[in-house]
């Protein structure tokens, strides 16, 4: 405890109610958010003479203030003290951080929102519903979308050149919004119903379509109350499914397994009595926290994160019960409009899937814990290869990517001494550089990676450069550049590929001394520097790939000025592509609707360079 803290006069003023409470440390950071029934008393133990836990004993140890939120009920502060944490991600608490290579289904935030398949970071503005376990799910979920609510799916590429209705909308799958065959009015109130529909919140809308359906039936618009007919009709089928499906089994099972500091929960996603998918996840457990703690952070910050819009089943199967399962439901209830059961003590069909979930949650630890073993081998197998004095604590590999010059990025990876640590990972989009300039690319990469050098900046031990001599020139370089007024610069290696570009036949070349060794090709050592040079092609490559794709898909017609969608699609309609429009002179340009000739002159000059 910070010697400004006094916490005696602190707990004069702190009030019984129930709330959440923010500790903060010397350098005003959120280390702890908790919730109590009554603050008092909760805050009150923090500061006994006797604190049996020792990681309470390490958290007390820094708090400089705490600040107090009261509010009306426990199930309010459950709410407000998940949401705290996802803000702050605090230390002390556990962390659950979700793998964003999870699938999602998205609803875009466009003036016609799509429906559409997405995986990796959240980027694009809209909504995300999910995780789902597989995207097979989301697959099946997206074609389920599209008999009940008539929203397009198309890519926005598609979307924007459209002159006429497409297939889709031809069977009834989409309503037309590219072509105006719907009003955006309409087309918001479908996109409304979807939303809720993927929140699980059927009955609601099912109830909207059937005043809907009746308010058109009064207005006399028979052909509109049809459509709405059949919608509902639509919609119950789908409901009917799931209620026959959850007499089957609908549920999510958790099982736990907790060792050496590492927690692992592994879901099954049970629909209709059949295992629909599994994940495995792994929260970031603060030292000496118990198990009964690590179990209640997962499941509400799994289930209460209204971010994700998770799919929330009837029942949730535990393998180990924790404090609060009412306060939860309960919270449940008031965030998501869903009533859910948690359940420990099951039997029949609901204990085998308890036992599969166990028994991979157990495999999964004792595999993390063997592969962390192994990396830390291999880090101490490279120290000693290399004859590196101190400890290799942090490596960073780059790599340079493009194809004959096109869309070029550099890929910066990071390894720990467990592994990947692929939050830390960097790509540079390589600007203003001759084309297939390789140094260059190296030499912006490198430059960007250490422009803002501090004290307190994460530095590698070790540099990684996958290429040759003069890759390894260029970088080194920079380096001495860079960190000419600090103390600790990075070792630099040059990892050039050996003869036929075989794995085990790679030399590593120093970067002052530029002294070539090899290692043996069956070395641990050896293993992991091909791992993060592997691991930095693939992150390259893969940057590369998605800004080449993006480049392509993207117009010429979008990069010039006073060029908006509507004339952009005015002229690929008017002239029918856009190579007749890279083709046409300043007077057939002129001539499209909307186009002048000042304007027929400067899409001109812009096509022609």
């Amino acid at each position: 405890m910070s010697e400004n803290f006094n916490a005696k006069a602190f707990l004069r003023t702190v009030t019984s109610s129930p709330g959440v409470y923010r500790m903060y440390d010397k350098g005003d950071v959120v280390i702890y958010v908790g919730k109590a029934k009554d603050l008092k008393k909760r805050l009150s133990s923090y500061f006994r003479s006797n604190l049996p836990n020792v990681k309470t004993q390490a958290l007390v140890s820094h708090i400089a203030n705490i600040d107090v939120t009261v509010t009306h009920s426990e199930t309010d502060a459950l709410i407000l003290e998940n949401d705290y944490i996802k803000q702050y991600m605090p230390k002390y608490n556990v962390l659950l951080r979700d793998d964003k290579s999870y699938p999602y289904i998205l609803l875009s935030g466009h003036r016609h929102p799509r429906l559409a398949y997405h995986r990796g970071a959240k980027r694009e503005k809209g909504q995300y519903f999910g995780p789902y376990p597989n995207g097979g799910a989301v697959r099946e979920s997206l074609h389920l979308m599209q008999k009940i609510f008539p929203i397009r799916q198309c890519e926005d590429v598609y979307y924007k050149v459209r002159s006429r209705p497409c297939l889709q909308y031809q069977i009834g799958r989409c309503s037309g919004p590219c072509v105006g065959k719907i009003s955006d009015e309409d087309y918001a109130e479908q996109v409304k119903l979807a939303s809720l529909f993927l929140k699980g919140r059927d009955q609601q809308v099912m109830g909207e379509l059937v005043a809907k359906m009746d308010h058109a039936s009064q207005e006399l618009e028979f052909e509109k109350a049809a459509l709405f007919r059949d919608q509902i009709a639509a919609l119950r089928r789908v409901t009917e499914q799931q209620e026959v499906s959850n007499q089957s089994g609908d549920m999510d099972v958790i099982g736990v397994h907790f060792a050496s500091g590492i927690a692992c929960f592994h879901l099954l996603f049970v629909r209709n009595g059949k295992i629909f998918g599994s994940r495995s996840y792994y929260p970031d457990v603060p030292a000496d926290t118990p198990l009964s703690e690590v179990l209640r952070a997962f499941v509400m910050q799994f289930y209460l994160n209204t971010d994700s819009q998770r799919t929330m089943p009837a029942e949730i199967i535990l393998s180990q019960a924790f404090e609060e399962m009412a306060e939860f439901e309960n919270a449940v209830s008031q965030a998501l409009g869903k009533k859910v059961a948690i359940k420990t003590n099951v039997r029949s069909d609901r204990a085998s899937f308890l036992r599969i979930a166990d028994t991979n949650a157990t495999n999964a630890v004792v595999s993390r814990l063997s592969h962390k073993n192994t990396v830390e081998q291999r880090f101490v197998l490279l120290e000693e290869a290399m004859e590196y004095s101190g400890t290799i604590a942090r490596m960073e590999c780059f790599d340079i990517s493009h194809t004959m010059g096109e869309s070029t990025v550099a890929s910066c990876v990071v390894f720990n001494r467990e592994g990947p640590n692929k939050q830390d990972y960097r790509r540079y989009n390589i600007e203003g550089i001759t084309p297939g300039d390789d140094y260059a690319a190296m030499k912006q990469a490198i430059s960007r990676r250490f422009d803002k050098l501090t004290s307190s900046a994460k530095v590698p031990d070790i540099l990684f450069i996958d290429g040759g001599i003069g890759q390894l020139r260029i970088a080194q370089k920079v380096v001495d550049e860079k960190f000419a007024n600090i103390d600790k610069a990075p070792l630099l290696v040059g990892v050039a590929k050996g003869e036929g570009r075989k794995p085990g036949l790679e030399t590593l070349i120093y970067g002052e001394s530029e002294v070539a060794f090899n290692l043996a090709a069956d070395s641990p050592a050896l293993h992991l520097v091909q791992h993060i040079r592997d691991e930095s092609h693939r992150f390259a490559i893969t940057g590369h790939r998605n800004k080449r794709q993006k480049t392509r898909n993207t117009s010429t017609l979008e990069s010039i000025s006073g060029i908006g969608p509507k004339r952009r699609k005015a002229l690929l309609q008017y002239l029918g592509g856009i190579q007749e429009v890279k083709g046409a002179s300043v007077a057939e340009l002129a001539k499209v609707p909307g186009i002048s000739i000042e304007m027929a002159q400067t899409i001109h000059d812009a096509l022609r360079g």
